[in-house]
């Protein structure tokens, strides 16, 4: 399985740079997710190294090949995209072996090969189905199947779960999970949803306006986000962003806003320090607040229960704020809680390169 480079890639429409100086590794085996807002580039980015879009600028290696320029059957790659795209008058076991008998394959091989993937997508009992016949996500595992078949060096799928219900969508994400596990492949994966991308990613790429904003694994972008908006996009609830500034009182350096001030560690202290008597920004997970008897007075907004969790709409100051608790008993709306924030949990961006600090 080959190492995928994309060096200085440069995509433009006319006069319009969507994408410009695009670098990025993929590792051999590694499952990477491209995720970021509508817009960001990532299926742009996707569809280059597919081959379906040309390239404008930099190259496209795929372990020691320059493929930037090549026709996309030239290039060992397999595509699922949004769109299931199967034939309707096919059944199921002509729909996966389509590619197979283009190519002329023995006979023998080809169904050898599309019981074996159906039996990996748990698609046995439905070879004879056609699509009309079939659910959604049995849909789905039929257009993967289909690029599963071809045994190609790396798989690219472009938001392949976008059209399925929320349930759905929850069962594929684990079918995926446990397929990459099992084929140990090149895998490219296009999604909107940050959910999508920390439960299937070995490696999450957080593009914005073409630009790559963090790269790294889920633990990485979410304990330590390089900026503002990978802090704000990964995790949910979303982070919360307060204004604040560093202020150091009796020996101890805490960020104050209005109506809060939260004390730092003397671990904190040190690396702040540069920093001290400026305004910040302040990002609170909603998950680090707990609740305290001698912490912040928090009017609860809203209250909105969803069975082991709670989140809460509240108010920290004049600033609006979320806040994810462990229900042991609904929380009402119009109830006043107190609630600490740990030190440590909390991150600091710089208010005009929107950096961490």
């Amino acid at each position: 399985m080959p190492e995928i480079r994309l060096q200085n890639l440069r995509k433009d429409y006319g006069a319009v740079t969507v994408i410009e100086n695009l670098n990025l590794e993929m590792a051999d085996g590694e499952f990477t997710v491209l995720v970021g807002p509508s817009g960001c580039g990532k299926s742009t980015t996707l569809r280059m190294v597919a081959g379906l879009e040309s390239v404008s600028g930099g190259q496209i290696m795929i372990g020691d090949r320059d493929v930037s320029h090549l026709e996309p059957k030239e290039r060992d790659l397999a595509m699922v995209f949004q769109d299931y795209a199967l034939y309707p008058h096919m059944n199921v076991a002509k729909n996966m072996s389509f590619a197979l008998r283009l190519a002329r394959m023995n006979k023998s091989d080809i169904e050898a090969r599309v019981k074996e993937v159906a039996a990996t997508l748990d698609l046995t009992a439905y070879l004879d189905r056609k699509p009309a016949e079939l659910s959604g996500g049995q849909r789905q595992r039929v257009a993967m199947g289909r690029a599963l078949v071809r045994d190609a060096g790396t798989f690219l799928f472009d938001e392949p779960l976008s059209n399925l219900d929320a349930k759905l969508r929850g069962q594929m994400r684990a079918e995926l999970a446990l397929m990459s596990q099992r084929i140990k492949k090149n895998m490219i994966y296009v999604t909107h949803d940050q959910v999508e991308a920390m439960t299937l990613g070995d490696k999450i790429v957080v593009m914005k306006f073409g630009e790559i904003m963090q790269a790294g694994t889920p633990e990485e972008l979410y304990r330590n986000p390089a900026n503002k908006f990978v802090a704000g996009f990964i995790g949910s609830p979303t982070m919360n962003f307060l204004d604040a500034e560093l202020v150091e009182e009796g020996g101890v350096l805490s960020a104050k806003g209005q109506g809060f001030a939260i004390p730092l560690s003397e671990a904190r202290k040190a690396q702040l320090q540069a920093h001290k008597d400026r305004s910040i920004h302040l990002g609170i997970r909603p998950s680090s607040f707990v609740e305290d008897t001698g912490g912040f007075n928090m009017p609860i907004i809203l209250s909105e229960y969803i069975g082991a969790q709670s989140v809460l709409i509240s108010e920290l100051g004049a600033q609006r704020v979320a806040i994810e608790v462990n229900t042991v008993a609904p929380i009402k709306s119009g109830e006043t809680r107190q609630f600490t924030v740990q030190g440590d949990e909390v991150h600091f961006f710089d208010p005009k390169t929107e950096a961490a600090l």
